[in-house]
């Protein structure tokens, strides 16, 4: 059952990096990541009054925001923070550089995950996780050649460096969130951690952005934003469900959960009409293997 949500979860991912590509499109960053946010608040904000004030209506079920300690509460801050800091450098990068390689690069997250369980948790590789890194390494070299073709220069290029920023402290965020779901219930985790998002990012767009807003990308809202929203707000729910179930593995929810990759790839290459596709194809293709190696090094 766990492995079936992973894969939804991969579905609504895709398609939440595709409309984030067409909200960022000559838009401004942060006010983008600020509202959607706002949006992902009200679609969980009954939820946490539904819980706080008419408990019976609730109680029982997976939607029920239980109460927590003011500790609980600071890792969930904590939660915010690591999210926050992946996206600003994904949503920074996504808008400077090619979808069809700034996804894949980003699905190369469940690879550090591993990594991080091998160093974190003491986990060993089998045969099968480290021909996966393995391939998995070599795809990432190889679009840095493609890239190099599109005059994107993975050793100057700084946005090169934002998507592999946001991949690897999108990888902190996957093992935490094994840790969260070990202690926590997944409501609790969802709402309280995107209301601590729009607090954070509030203060960002106000005291940051806002002052300097005449002098950057200005921002126009666009429908987009809140299919951002909608869609995050239900990948995260079925993912962080999945991880309550017995038996699931981190490792492999977070690779089958990154296969989703395939859908801003085939969005890059038939709207936006990216440049040098079959390379890119090839590059995708060892990307995918490296994280099915994973899945069965996993099992």
């Amino acid at each position: 059952m766990w492995l079936i949500l992973a894969f939804i979860s991969a579905l609504l991912l895709g398609s939440y990096e595709v409309f984030k590509k067409v909200s960022l499109n000559n838009n401004a960053v942060i006010p983008v990541i600020f509202v959607s946010i706002l949006f992902s608040c009200l679609t969980l904000t009954p939820f946490l009054v539904l819980s706080e004030f008419f408990p019976d209506t609730l109680k029982g079920t997976l939607f029920f925001v239980h109460h927590q300690s003011f500790e609980t509460h600071m890792q969930f801050v904590l939660k915010a923070i690591i999210v926050l800091t992946s996206w600003l450098f994904a949503y920074f990068a996504l808008k400077h550089l090619p979808i069809s390689i700034a996804s894949p690069i980003k699905a190369t997250q469940p690879m550090w995950t591993v990594l991080g369980a091998v160093i974190i948790f003491s986990e060993k590789l089998n045969g099968y996780q480290a021909a996966g890194i393995g391939i998995t390494l070599f795809s990432f070299f190889l679009f840095s050649v493609v890239g190099k073709k599109e005059g994107i220069s993975f050793r100057t290029n700084k946005w090169f460096w934002f998507i592999v920023m946001a991949t690897l402290t999108g990888a902190i965020s996957g093992l935490y969130d094994k840790y969260l779901m070990k202690r926590y219930d997944v409501m609790s985790v969802q709402v309280y951690y995107t209301f601590y998002q729009a607090l954070i990012m509030g203060f960002i767009t106000l005291f940051l952005w806002a002052p300097t807003r005449k002098k950057t990308t200005p921002f126009k809202f666009k429908w987009a934003i809140f299919w951002i929203s909608t869609f995050l707000v239900i990948a995260d729910f079925v993912y962080f469900y999945a991880l309550t179930l017995p038996d699931s593995m981190i490792s492999v929810v977070s690779t089958v959960r990154r296969s989703g990759v395939i859908v801003p790839f085939l969005y890059g290459a038939f709207v936006l009409k990216d440049k040098n596709i079959k390379l890119k194809i090839i590059d995708l293709i060892g990307v995918l293997i490296g994280m099915f190696l994973l899945y069965l090094g996993s099992k």
